[in-house]
């Protein structure tokens, strides 16, 4: 397969990025203006917010792979295996 030029990719996607970033950016005033602000960004869920646009600002050609990372469980060879209904 080959890859979208990097000129192509930014005229298709940027009205798209530029809209979930603001999404986001809202998502983020909402949590510093509301009741119990200190709490809320202290909540774990909060930092991995953080993080990830710390990732999404980062070099790494993988910032997809590296999100998903982030916001998944580690793999755990002891899940138990889904059973089949009868």
């Amino acid at each position: 397969m080959t890859p979208l030029p990097a000129d192509r990719a930014l005229d298709t996607f940027f009205q798209e990025a530029r809209s979930k970033l603001l999404d986001l950016a809202a998502i983020f005033d909402r949590v510093g203006r509301g009741d119990g602000t200190p709490a809320a960004t202290a909540d774990p869920r909060y930092a991995k917010l953080r993080e990830a646009v710390a990732l999404l600002l980062g070099d790494a050609p993988n910032k997809a792979e590296l999100l998903q990372r982030l916001f998944s469980l580690a793999y755990d060879p002891n899940w138990p295996r889904p059973q089949p209904r009868f």
